[in-house]
Formats: structure tokens, sequence, C-alpha cells
């Protein structure tokens, strides 16, 4: 594979390592192979003097990252699931050699970063939003749960929000993944080009301050009134309920949206971001995430909702069990239980 076909490009630029991610016409969304490309990079740039810190982008104009190869992951769940597990056990580390990773890294998270996207950005140390971001963890909508330490951020969200985004599924802006701790700066996208120029030039932090403006206000924090009330029900039947039945018609779209879901997804995906909260470090939620993922594998509603979603795209999936009164405890516990072999971390990150 030559350089200019490869699914990461790497270089380095003034003491700048680059990541970008090259797949366009896909939205850049993560194979395996780019996995352990970006994993190499880190590993040799971590040890390499001349590397001060590294930025993430994505080519092309429709975002840094849309996820995971899901048509992958359907191919392989329906021959058995061993490729799947190898690749969410090398995205998984990857998501926390981010998270630990010894030098700024700078993840730019323009226009869409959704699933596996939001795993190699949001774990970093200087993550930057736009006025085009559009943020989310849509798996409950292919029978699948938030994974790449994404229950690890949603679960330490304010109040009620990450449980909103986890169960709706919904995109949020560049200013709602900031209020949510999924982004820590905001600069327009007209300025992108000179920030990373900036970077090269003037180092992270100075590039921060020159660049980075105040995001407009949280359109997700201005709903905590009706969200903070509505998710702290105690399954998402009751959460359905509780928004079918408040006046504000944001919650009642939102209890559309949740009812369209995979119900034993967002079951279980509840259960992972509550879990997700009692857990100290981002390592320890990918683990328990590993083995949802797993077990997801086993399940009629992953290989259903990627059929229904983006290989037949009939948009009409027909889940089992078929609804969230249907969906037992059971059902949400299977989904925990330890993974043959576990995701470990004795790797050398």
């Amino acid at each position: 594979m030559t350089a200019d076909s490869a699914e990461v490009l790497t270089r380095v630029n003034g003491g700048v390592g680059f990541l970008t991610l090259n797949r366009p016409k896909a939205i850049n969304s993560l194979t395996h192979n780019m996995v352990a490309i970006i994993a190499k990079a880190l590993t040799d740039w971590a040890h390499d003097d001349d590397v001060r810190a590294v930025v993430l982008t994505g080519a092309g104009e429709r975002g840094l990252c849309a996820g995971g190869d899901v048509v992958a992951i359907y191919h392989s769940a329906r021959a058995g699931g061993a490729e799947a597990r190898q690749f969410w056990l090398d995205e998984y580390r990857l998501n926390a050699q981010i998270g630990s990773y010894p030098k700024p890294y700078v993840a730019v998270m323009d226009g869409i970063v959704m699933g596996g996207g939001v795993g190699v950005a949001a774990h970093g140390s200087v993550r930057v939003v736009t006025d085009t971001s559009k943020v989310a963890m849509p798996e409950v909508g292919i029978g699948f749960i938030p994974d790449v330490g994404g229950t690890y951020l949603l679960s330490r969200a304010p109040g009620g929000l990450g449980l909103h985004a986890a169960l709706s599924g919904a995109p949020f802006s560049g200013a709602d993944a900031i209020a949510l701790g999924f982004a820590d700066h905001y600069v327009p996208h007209d300025s992108l080009e000179p920030f990373i120029a900036a970077i090269v030039a003037d180092g992270v932090d100075a590039a921060v301050k020159a660049f980075a403006t105040d995001p407009p206000p949280s359109h997700l924090v201005a709903q905590r009134h009706w969200i903070d009330e509505c998710y702290a029900a105690e399954t998402v039947a009751d959460i359905v309920t509780a928004l079918r039945s408040h006046d504000q018609d944001e919650a009642k779209k939102a209890a559309d949206l949740i009812a369209s879901r995979s119900p034993i997804a967002a079951s279980v995906a509840l259960a992972s971001v509550r879990r997700a909260a009692g857990l100290d470090t981002l390592e320890d939620v990918l683990v328990q995430e590993y083995r949802v993922s797993s077990a997801s594998l086993d399940s009629h509603d992953l290989v259903e909702g990627i059929r229904a979603q983006i290989v037949d795209k009939d948009r009409n999936p027909t889940w089992a069990p078929p609804s969230l009164a249907a969906v037992t405890e059971q059902d949400v516990e299977q989904y925990f239980a330890p993974a043959d072999p576990d995701l470990t971390f004795e790797e050398d990150m």
C-alpha cells in the first residue's frame, strides 16, 4: 500500500505528528488496519523526542470519522464473530492508549464524529470541536451498545445528558459536546487551517489561546429541566413513559426516537452507562464494554440492525425481544458476563 492510498496518512512536521484518517468516501470509518496504523504511530512517537504533540484529523469535507466499519462487523457476526472480537480488542486498547498518551493529543472533531470516531478523539488531551461538529453515540439504532470508552464519558456527563445521548442516539453539536465532557475547546471551522499551522509554529497551548472562542449556548443544557427528570426513571420503559407524559415537545420526540431503537440494546445501554459511573478508570469501563460488545455478537439485533440500516437499507428492523416490556433483567444481565478471553491491558502502551 503506497503512502498516498494508505487508510491513515502519517507524517511529522515541525515536531508535530499528524494522523489523517483517509477514507473520505466512507467518512473515514475505522477499519482494523487503521487501528493498527494509529496504534503503531502513537507508540513510535511516544518515544521520539523529536515529536512533541500529535494532531488527529480526517480527510474530506464530511467529518473526522463516522465510526467503525459496521459492515465488516455484520459479516463477522454472521461468521462466528472472531474477526469482530479481535477488532474490538485492538480498538479498545487504542482508546486506552490515547487516554493515557504522554504527549498532547489534539483531536480535531470537525464535521461528523460518531461511535468509533469518538473513541479515537474524545479520550485525547486536547479535544477541539467546531461549528460543523455533529457528534453522536448512535449504536442503539443498529442493535449495538455504546462502546470505545463512550460509556465512560456518557456516565460522567452532567445530570441525565449522557443517558439522553446514549438512549436516543441523536447527534449533538460542538457546544453540546463541550457541555457533555466530550470536548474541551471550540474553534470555528474556518479557523482550523491557521489553528493547525499555529500548533506547528507556536505549540498547542499558544494555538488554543489564539484560536479557541467561547462556544454558543448548549441546546442540551437548556433542556436539562426535563432531561434530568425523565431519565432518572428506573427502566427504559419508565423513561419513555416519563418522556411521553412530559409537556415538552422535545421530550415527546426523544420518546419516539428511543421507542424506534433496539429494545435490548437500549436496555443494556442504560445498564452500561449506570454501571460505568461506578468504575474508576477508562480501562475498567473498556473491559465492561468489551464484554457487552462480545455478547452482542450472539444477539439477534446487531445483525438485524446493521442489515436494516446499512446493508439492505429498508430502515425496518424486526427487533427481538420486540418491545421494551418484553426485555427481562436476565436478558440484560447476560451481556455483562466475562468474555473469553477478556480484554486486558498488559501490553506496553
